[in-house]
């Protein structure tokens, strides 16, 4: 008899909390919505941008709140679980902290989902004698730390491109840091380094130009914004995928009737075809995700890199 009414109570606990999540997220949002994400005019940015017009459908004014890169979690990470304090922001949100120290960590975030993802290509100064994935790999084995390898910031997807390119066959290159990827492929073209794995969409013209050569793209399927490129999976590295990804999260503890809310009005948004269609004029393809297809990504990628950093010997700075 006792036993019977502690799981009466216990069921009542339950209703009332599922009730009070359902109440929660049927009067959210009563005010304005801040995005935070990196600076103005890069991809963070620009996925920034496209969410606050998809939240935007929640009836309320959703603002983006620009800052400099470094400081987008740290900041995202400290405000209140009410759901109206969002972070946009790329991979290196989760991956980063792997390889520098950051004054946060991805306990203080909840996923909302996965928005979408940029595919890299693998590009060489046209003085470099290859003209395919394997030809370069072939001759990186050949010349063991003869290649300048351009990368960005670290925990950044040049430099996880690379490492995991690095894991699988074993080949060793110079490795030359720069601040961005943008000056890392200016640096190719201009002859300062050999070889970089950079966006599609900053590589492309520069390859159509001459002043670059265009190996191979870094997903592990075929891309519709270059259907022509192979794969470097294709080249003999099975499985070898680097995507940069692009997420929402808000702070952890949010209510999980808010982060659905949130999730639905963003899905709805980003399978629409035009949302599609501008994210491909931006080089981007959508990924539409729900948070926990979120959370198994940034759990998947924290175990293969870190493997990967682990056996390189990288560990944060």
């Amino acid at each position: 008899m006792v036993q019977s009414r502690v799981l009466v109570s216990m069921f009542s606990v339950g209703v009332m909390c599922l009730s009070a999540g359902a109440v929660v997220g049927q009067e959210y949002p009563s005010k304005p919505i801040r995005i935070v994400t990196g600076s103005p005019g890069g991809g963070s940015d620009f996925n920034a941008r496209e969410a606050a017009r998809a939240l935007g459908a929640l009836g309320q004014t959703v603002v983006v709140d620009n800052r400099s890169s470094i400081l987008v979690g740290e900041v995202g990470a400290k405000t209140p679980p009410d759901g109206y304090n969002l972070t946009v922001h790329g991979a290196s949100l989760w991956i980063g902290p792997m390889l520098q120290k950051f004054n946060y960590q991805m306990s203080e975030f909840a996923p909302v989902g996965l928005i979408s993802r940029e595919v890299m290509m693998l590009a060489v100064h046209p003085s470099v004698p290859v003209k395919s994935t394997k030809e370069f790999i072939a001759l990186a084995k050949a010349r063991p730390g003869d290649f300048m390898y351009a990368t960005s910031t670290p925990g950044g997807p040049a430099m996880l491109a690379i490492e995991l390119m690095k894991s699988i066959n074993g080949i060793k290159m110079l490795i030359v840091p720069y601040k961005g990827t943008g000056q890392a492929i200016t640096a190719v073209v201009a002859g300062e380094s050999h070889t970089t794995i950079g966006d599609l969409g900053l590589i492309v013209p520069q390859a159509k130009s001459g002043r670059l050569r265009a190996l191979a793209v870094t997903s592990v399927d075929t891309t519709a914004l270059a259907p022509e490129m192979p794969t470097i999976a294709s080249a003999g590295l099975p499985g070898y995928d680097v995507t940069g990804v692009t997420a929402i999260w808000s702070t952890a503890k949010t209510p999980p009737a808010i982060l659905n809310k949130l999730n639905q009005e963003l899905v709805r948004y980003l399978n629409r075809p035009d949302t599609k269609e501008r994210f491909l004029s931006n080089v981007m393809e959508v990924v539409a995700s729900t948070p926990e297809q979120l959370a198994a990504r940034m759990s998947s990628d924290l175990t293969k890199w870190g493997k990967i950093f682990n056996d390189a010997g990288l560990k944060p700075q």
